[in-house]
């Protein structure tokens, strides 16, 4: 049995882990947005964000659907960095084949720390509500915003980390965490222009990689990481179509609050030579053409919720 790739995870740094303060002042914020928005439904399901996931593509043998449930926590133990008792570890299988001269069955393995999960069950049981389900933050996104037939990519840029995601048919099929986003980027127009922070921040949002925008500054200023940031979603990419005999997306679609800058789908699509788009969260929901209009400016910060409500 052996796995394919490298481990989807970077760990979240000690400064970003949240103090017990913090996670109950967050408690707080979700009971009062509960309250103001009148839902009633009490029994919820969350996610978990991707840098604080293990993943593998593990290469079993054609074993059976029960022999593969049976050996799957023996053999997480030698991938995952933690110990396995101290692991909640599920898995799917994305596919069989049986037909080649050494038939082999694809397990996606997904691991979490006890320890990490319970913390963010607690907020949400402690806002009054009771948890139904938890999964992979990029789970919920893809069901959000990728069409359910054929293979895409679905890249999250966040703040603090960008979560790729390969998704064929809608099963995830690979992802990882990079530990590059919105706040490098912030950080390089700084450095570059010499300008603090918060300026750096809004000169980001505005201008983005618009070359006609500042003369192109910003854009020159973030331009070397966004293609950092390229260059692993082809290694995503590269490892899918070599090690797993994947075909070729059809196209890439952006989440995330650092998803809209301008010109960013553009770069993308040249750098990654694949139709790059911005992901519709609200696609799917019945509204009126001037509601959707309204509400398609926060598509790329609500595909975790939107794809966590359409669970089945």
């Amino acid at each position: 049995m052996k796995a394919s790739g490298v481990i989807g995870y970077q760990g979240q740094p000690p400064e970003l882990a949240p103090s017990e303060k913090e996670l109950g002042e967050l408690s707080t914020i979700i009971r009062k947005l509960i309250k103001d928005t009148k839902v009633s439904k009490k029994n919820i399901a969350i996610s978990l964000p991707e840098h604080e996931i293990f993943t593998r593509l593990i290469s079993f043998p054609a074993l059976s659907d029960q022999e593969i449930a049976s050996a799957i926590k023996w053999e997480a133990e030698q991938y995952i960095p933690i110990p396995v008792s101290e692991a909640i570890i599920q898995h799917q299988i994305t596919s069989r084949d049986e037909n080649s001269a050494k038939p082999k069955v694809s397990v996606f393995l997904v691991a979490v720390s006890k320890d990490m999960a319970a913390r963010y069950v607690k907020v949400v049981q402690d806002a009054g509500v009771v948890v139904s389900a938890v999964e992979p933050a990029l789970v919920a996104m893809a069901r959000a915003i990728v069409p359910k037939l054929g293979t895409y990519v679905l890249v999250d840029i966040g703040s603090y980390s960008t979560g790729v995601g390969i998704v064929k048919d809608s099963m995830m099929v690979f992802s990882r965490s990079i530990p590059t986003a919105g706040n490098a980027l912030t950080r390089a127009v700084s450095q570059y222009l010499g300008i603090d922070i918060i300026q750096a921040e809004e000169y980001k949002k505005a201008y983005g990689l618009d070359k006609t925008k500042l003369e192109g500054k910003v854009r020159d200023a973030m331009i070397p990481i966004i293609g950092v940031l390229g260059d692993e979603i082809k290694k995503a990419l590269h490892f899918y179509k070599t090690e797993e005999q994947g075909e070729s997306p059809k196209a890439v679609y952006l989440s995330g609050g650092s998803s809209t800058l301008p010109a960013l789908i553009s770069e993308l699509g040249q750098i990654l030579g694949v139709e790059v788009a911005a992901g519709n969260a609200f696609s799917e929901i019945t509204v009126s053409p001037q509601e959707q209009k309204d509400i398609s400016f926060y598509a790329p910060f609500y595909a975790v919720a939107t794809g966590l409500a359409k669970r089945d």
